[in-house]
C-alpha cells in the first residue's frame, strides 16, 4: 500500500505521521502569507498537495481535525470530517472554521487538519418493502435510555 503525494505548488508540505502510532498524516498550509481566521468565520486553507491511496481496494482520505489546533486554537473542518474520494486528484482544501471567540492566524506551513486513509464497503443499494425486525426498530433519538 502506498499514499501516493504530488506536490502542486511551492511551499506545499509533504504530509507525515507525527509518530509511529499515528493514525493520521499531518497536512499542512500551502500559503504565501498568515491567514487570519475571525471568530465564527470559515475560510477554505490550500494544501498544495493532491492524493491518491494505491494498493488499498476501495478507500478513502478522510480530513480530520487535529486535537491541538482545534482545542488550542478553535480551528476544525467546518464538515466535521471531509472527504477525499477515491477517483479525486485535485488539490486538497481545507475548510477551516473558527469556533472560538477570538480571531486566530495560520501560518505558512502550520499543520492544519489530518489525513486518514478508511476502506469503504460499497454494498449494492437495493429498494426493499421492509427491512429486517430488530429490538429497537424505529427508536430513535434517547431511545435506549441515553439523552
Amino acid at each position: 500500500m502506498r499514499l501516493l503525494i504530488k506536490k502542486l505548488r511551492e511551499g506545499a508540505v509533504l504530509p507525515s505521521r507525527a509518530t509511529e502510532g499515528s493514525a493520521g498524516y499531518d497536512l499542512s498550509a500551502c500559503l504565501e502569507a498568515p491567514l487570519t481566521v475571525r471568530a465564527g468565520e470559515t475560510v477554505k486553507v490550500p494544501t498544495g498537495i493532491a492524493a491518491a491511496a494505491e494498493g488499498c481496494g476501495d478507500c478513502v482520505l478522510l480530513i480530520y481535525a487535529r486535537s491541538s489546533t482545534a482545542t488550542k486554537k478553535g480551528l476544525a473542518p467546518a464538515n466535521c470530517v471531509g472527504v477525499v474520494d477515491s477517483d479525486y486528484r485535485g488539490e486538497i482544501i481545507v475548510a477551516l472554521h473558527n469556533h472560538s471567540s477570538g480571531d486566530r492566524v495560520i501560518e505558512p506551513g502550520e499543520r492544519i487538519a489530518q489525513l486518514v486513509v478508511t476502506p469503504v464497503l460499497l454494498p449494492e443499494a437495493v429498494l426493499a418493502d421492509e427491512l429486517p425486525d430488530t429490538l429497537r426498530g424505529a427508536g430513535g433519538f434517547g431511545s435506549t435510555g441515553n439523552v
